[in-house]
């Protein structure tokens, strides 16, 4: 449900504008005029206010979050239920969300992405200590105000951690989302904790780690595949920063860190020890079960090869990593036999190569003496027959080689198009060919996570358990986007353009009347497919054509009575005009209007607008000064005064900030000369924080000030 400008809900709370929106929700700016303070306002949709389920939801998160108090928590002021409306009423941030900024920024320096995880870390530590996870930690959800304070908003699912709660599904965004949330499984801290660990990745490295066509590929691989670390995408980042992120994005809970408190103690460390060893991993024990070493493994065991490919460093940067170990600290394990290796296969192991090395000898000394046997029967036929069957020895021998090259060659398998655990397996079977990852590359052709090239090429002879190197695709550098599963043609253009920006489409609107779309919604927008930085043309309903079009002019700045002026000249209405403090705006000036500059309406239309009352000390007081007096005007006429006409105005000066500051108090009036003027006047407001001035009586025809009366201004407050 869209709530228009000037809308006011229980009386109190006057709508501005709309400021976002959500997956249950729309978000708007509002005046409360009780404790005249600007708020946010989240109102539920209104194709969810009829389910009970999303209703209670809803509530829920407020009930939440309302239990909370702390500088890095968005505070809650009210829950209200108006008829069909339910709404949240909450404290309103002006800045800028994390992931706006990230987009702007590409990458956040080091220490600026320390400071914000360090005060997420600690808004989300104080609803832990509340019994509260928030279960949606992500960019978007997270303010960094003008000030630099940063603040962690929507609890939108989040819930106390009880004994009834701990094992519902968890509906946090995906990219964010913890592998228990994404089973369905157990959350808790540790849950807020990974999705941290994400953020900072994304804060440091300008990207999150997985990504996918859809949210099933990005869920099941923050189940199934190992992170890259994030200075695979940035070099930067320091070793300290680096081992916190890998800790908090562990697969498993248990090692990750226990608390938020954990957590804020290691940022802290980062910042004066960023390339330290101080990040303490847990034992990370591997409970799979046995697994039996075959011959393939044991040759590459014994001739000094790396074993398989299913090894941490063939995930995209873990080689670069390697080349870093310099000034990367190891992680400790537990264990030197390989992994699920039982005490009794590795006693077997250690006679096992003895006993096999004997035979293998003996079998290469039978082979010798056959190979010699043969060698000299070939020569006595050859010599015999010589001029008949020259050709059998050397046939007999290519054929004898052919049978060599079987038993310790294998000809390349293509691998190419397929995916890397499908090709991996392939080059298994065809030799005990063993797969390393090279390199990882954007493709348009090749879909990520296939084989874009392979070395060595397909056909090509090679020894048996020996390596090969491929090339993984990436995917699309830039996602192809639909534009028509986002349902742009039921949004307004406001929303549609946030929904665009937030993909990273760039968006131009374009205003065209219409009979059957109405104001301000989307008739047609261009094209129907798009990549991320592409520009997307909205086409924005102004309306049934105007009979009698004219154009608002631009009033944002201009005091009260200059706007009423312009829009009179334009040939438009004033509407309803509001008050609101304005740390940016003077007070008497307009701070935002309802139908923007350079648009057209119906002449006699009306327009909202929005008068600043200054900084909210400002507000909190008016400087006030009155005087009763009386002018005659035969002073300055003398005799027959009574035929002679004079046009009079009375106006205030003041001195405000070393400059005159001149008010119309009264407009130009004639009056004849036999008669008294009145200045009177019970409230004259002046200049906030002035506290004098002067009255003038004032000939317009001349310019010349006749007569003038001193005045104090004393400090009211507001009623």
């Amino acid at each position: 449900m869209i709530l228009r400008p000037g809308t006011f809900l229980q009386e109190r709370y006057e709508i501005l504008e709309q400021i976002g929106s959500g997956g249950m929700s729309n978000v708007f700016k509002a005046l409360c005029h009780k404790l005249n303070r600007l708020v946010a306002i989240k109102l539920l949709k209104e194709e969810f206010s009829s389910d009970s389920g999303f209703v209670s939801k809803f509530k829920m998160e407020a009930q939440a979050a309302a239990r909370l108090s702390h500088p890095n928590i968005v505070n809650i002021y009210d829950v209200v239920d108006e008829g069909n409306l339910h709404y949240i009423v909450m404290e309103l941030i002006e800045g800028i969300t994390l992931k706006n900024y990230i987009s702007k920024k590409g990458c956040l320096d080091v220490k600026e992405a320390i400071g914000v995880a360090m005060q997420v870390a600690q808004g989300i530590s104080a609803a832990h200590e509340q019994g509260i996870i928030h279960r949606d930690i992500k960019p978007q959800n997270i303010i960094i105000a003008r000030d630099g304070k940063v603040k962690v908003a929507d609890f939108g699912i989040a819930r106390a951690a009880t004994s009834q709660t701990l094992s519902a599904t968890a509906v946090g965004s995906v990219h964010y989302i913890s592998p228990e949330q994404a089973r369905g499984g157990y959350s808790d801290v540790r849950s807020d904790i990974y999705s941290l660990g994400i953020t900072m990745y994304e804060m440091v490295a300008g990207r999150v780690p997985f990504q996918g066509d859809n949210t099933v590929t990005v869920a099941l691989a923050h189940l199934e595949t190992p992170i890259t670390p994030p200075s695979y995408y940035n070099e930067d980042i320091p070793v300290g920063l680096e081992n916190i992120i890998l800790k908090s994005t562990e697969k498993k809970p248990e090692y990750r860190y226990a608390s938020m408190v954990e957590v804020i103690a290691d940022l802290r460390h980062a910042l004066v020890d960023p390339d330290g060893d101080f990040v303490h991993h847990n034992p990370q024990i591997d409970d799979s079960q046995t697994v039996i070493i075959g011959k393939p493994e044991l040759e590459q065991i014994r001739s000094g090869r790396k074993v398989s490919s299913d090894r941490p460093s063939d995930v995209p940067g873990n080689r670069k990593k390697e080349q870093r170990n310099e000034r990367r600290p190891e992680r400790k394990q537990d264990a030197q036999m390989p992994a699920g290796r039982t005490k009794k296969e590795d006693s077997e192991e250690d006679i096992n190569p003895k006993i096999e090395k004997l035979l293998t000898a003996a079998g290469i000394l039978v082979a010798v003496i056959i190979v010699i046997v043969l060698l000299v029967v070939f020569a006595k036929i050859g010599g015999l027959f010589r001029s008949g069957s020259s050709k059998m020895p050397e046939s007999t021998a290519e054929v004898s080689k052919e049978e060599t090259l079987s038993d310790k060659s294998v000809k390349m398998p293509d691998v190419i198009g397929l995916a890397a655990d499908i090709a991996s397996q392939k080059l298994k079977n065809s030799g005990g060919l063993y797969m390393k990852t090279s390199d990882y590359v954007f493709s348009e052709s090749v879909a990520e996570g296939d084989i874009v090239s392979q070395e060595p090429s397909a056909g090509t002879v090679v020894d048996k358990y020996s390596a090969v190197y491929v090339v993984i695709s990436k995917g699309p550098e830039h996602i192809t986007i639909d534009l028509s599963k986002l349902g742009l043609e039921k949004m307004d253009a406001a929303t549609a353009k946030s929904t665009l920006e937030a993909k990273g489409l760039k968006v131009e609107v374009e205003q065209k009347s219409s009979d059957s779309v109405s104001n301000g919604y989307v008739i047609s927008y261009s094209p129907f497919e798009a990549k991320e930085g592409e520009t997307v043309t909205i086409v924005s309903s102004s309306g049934p054509a105007l009979i009698n079009p004219v154009t608002v002019p631009n009033i944002t700045g201009q005091t009260r009575e200059l706007a009423g002026e312009l829009l009179a000249d334009a040939g438009l209405a004033e509407g309803t005009i509001t008050e609101a403090a304005s740390e940016t705006v003077p007070r008497g000036n307009v701070i935002s209007q309802s139908s923007a500059a350079g648009t057209q309406l119906e002449a006699g239309s009306a327009v909202n607008y929005v008068v600043s009352t200054g900084t909210a000390q400002q507000s909190k007081y008016r400087y006030l000064a009155s005087i009763d007096k009386s002018y005659s005007l035969q002073r300055i006429i003398g005799p027959g005064s009574g035929s002679t006409q004079l046009t009079l105005k009375i106006q205030l000066r003041q001195s405000v900030n070393g400059k005159d500051v001149i008010r119309e108090l009264m407009g130009p009036v004639t009056m004849n000369g036999d008669q008294m003027l009145p200045v009177s006047f019970k409230n004259i407001e002046g200049a906030y924080g002035v506290t004098s001035g002067t009255v003038e009586i004032v000939n317009v025809e001349t310019g010349e000030v006749i007569d003038s009366y001193s005045i104090t201004f004393v400090p009211v407050p507001q009623s």
